[in-house]
């Protein structure tokens, strides 16, 4: 009899090693090594299954899809994340930060199902029945179709499966359910991975559809083990700031659609309510044109909004000026600044403070930003409005070059849409001092004519 080799194995990602070790060499997860035996053994040949009846492979062409097609949940915003919307046997993940809104979406796609004569089972594993139907009564989604359940344990939610024999099931969260079939704690690797291979049979085998509700670690990714984005069909990330109402839902793996769409809410003090057209949330237009303030249109997703970029620049009373940013990245605003004082001829504006922010709590990562922001900051500096009707969107480079951003001709057409005018990008203009000065020139023309029509 051959003696048993011990080894050990990664749980998430599968490396193995012949000592144990605390951190993951393959994944750099830490505790998930575990010790396996194995019995060596010669190879054996596999003998083929026999497959008969539905089973036999057959071409793609000959495949019905009638049954999978997708049937709205009654919430368009979040169709359009889902691609048209939920895919019967599909199973989507639903992650974000506590607190964000994710039990609150997923109770109203409930209600909007249940709603609809669809039997829905929500299974809540972190609050009370009673904490539920709390919730429920706040956000008006008590219907007779929506079954409710606290359990933990997957044996028991099989069985409320079976029991009631839902169209749609949804899990709140994956992390708080165990199963016996796997040791460890809820919330291990090993627990999150028996348990979402389990739900997952459930759903391909019922063609019932289940939306799980997932935790993120500090620094915002899926916690649990990674297997199990690969497993579902969807994940979906649940994003936003607690200091303000406005969320957003993308699609970071869609099987079933594009994962360019972006979904946008708002938490109100009845539940979370769709904004179908969140282009006047960024701006906060006066009726007067006021020095440090600039449009840009931003995509999320392949969705185009406008974003007013506001800027203050005073004279520094330390010895260090200050850089003070929100809503843009601080070492961006660095760069502009020195591009502006050696580029466009902004002398003096090193020893200034700088003030950089965006209007509504959004948050601009991309470089399309940066003609915006630079031209806040110089007409901030000097003192002179932009027009209100104009929008800057365009790429900075070290050399003070503004570059073309992708997706042109559909921020133009949602300027456009909203009013803007004049467009200042790359088109337009070459240079940062050029574009300075033709930013600077339409708000003076602007005031003129302003001035011109009140006297």
């Amino acid at each position: 009899m051959a003696r048993p080799v011990s080894s050990f194995r990664c749980t998430d990602c599968g490396w193995t090693t012949l000592k144990w070790a605390g951190r993951c060499a393959e994944c750099h997860e830490w505790g998930t090594v575990v010790d396996i035996t194995e019995k060596a053994s010669a190879a054996r040949s596999l003998k083929p299954a026999t497959i008969s009846g539905a089973g036999v492979a057959r071409p793609i062409t000959h495949v019905d899809t009638t049954a999978v097609s997708h049937w709205p949940t009654g919430i368009d915003e979040f169709d359009r994340v889902l691609g048209g919307g939920i895919v019967p046997g599909s199973v989507i993940l639903l992650s974000g930060e506590p607190g964000v809104g994710k039990s609150t979406l997923l109770l109203e796609v409930a209600s909007k199902a249940a709603a609809a004569k669809s039997r829905v089972l929500y299974v809540s594993a972190e609050e009370s029945v009673s904490q539920v139907r709390l919730r429920a009564e706040r956000t008006g989604a008590l219907q007779p179709e929506l079954f409710i359940a606290a359990e933990t344990d997957l044996a028991t939610i099989l069985g409320q499966i079976d029991a009631v024999k839902p169209n749609l099931v949804i899990v709140d969260s994956v992390q708080t359910v165990a199963s016996s079939n796997s040791d460890g704690l809820a919330g291990q690797p090993s627990q999150v991975r028996e348990v979402a291979s389990t739900l997952i049979r459930v759903a391909k085998d019922r063609n019932l559809p289940i939306l799980l509700v997932g935790h993120v670690t500090k620094d915002g990714s899926i916690a649990g083990p990674r297997l199990l984005e690969h497993l579902v069909d969807v994940v979906c990330q649940f994003e936003g700031d607690r200091q303000t109402a406005l969320r957003f839902v993308r699609a970071l793996k869609n099987r079933f659609g594009s994962t360019d769409e972006v979904g946008c809410f708002e938490m109100t003090g009845d539940g979370i309510a769709e904004v179908p057209d969140p282009s006047g949330l960024f701006l906060s237009r006066g009726a007067v044109a006021v020095s440090g303030t600039c449009v840009t249109v931003a995509l999320e997703g392949r969705r185009a909004m406008p974003v007013e970029v506001q800027a203050l620049v005073i004279k520094s009373q330390a010895p260090n000026p200050r850089r003070v940013t929100n809503g843009v990245d601080s070492s961006r605003v660095a760069m502009l600044l020195a591009v502006l004082e050696r580029r466009a001829g902004l002398t003096g504006l090193g020893g200034m403070d700088v003030y950089v922010s965006t209007v509504g709590g959004i948050r601009l990562t991309e470089p399309a930003a940066d003609l915006a922001i630079a031209l806040a900051i110089a007409s901030a500096f000097k003192d002179r409005p932009i027009a209100q009707n104009a929008a800057a969107f365009g790429e900075i480079s070290l050399a003070g070059e503004v570059r073309p951003v992708s997706a042109a001709k559909l921020r133009a057409a949602e300027a456009a849409r909203l009013g803007f005018a004049t467009r200042i990008d790359a088109s337009a203009t070459g240079s940062i001092g050029a574009a300075v000065a033709l930013a600077i020139k339409t708000g003076f023309t602007a005031r003129e004519a302003e001035l011109d029509s009140v006297f």
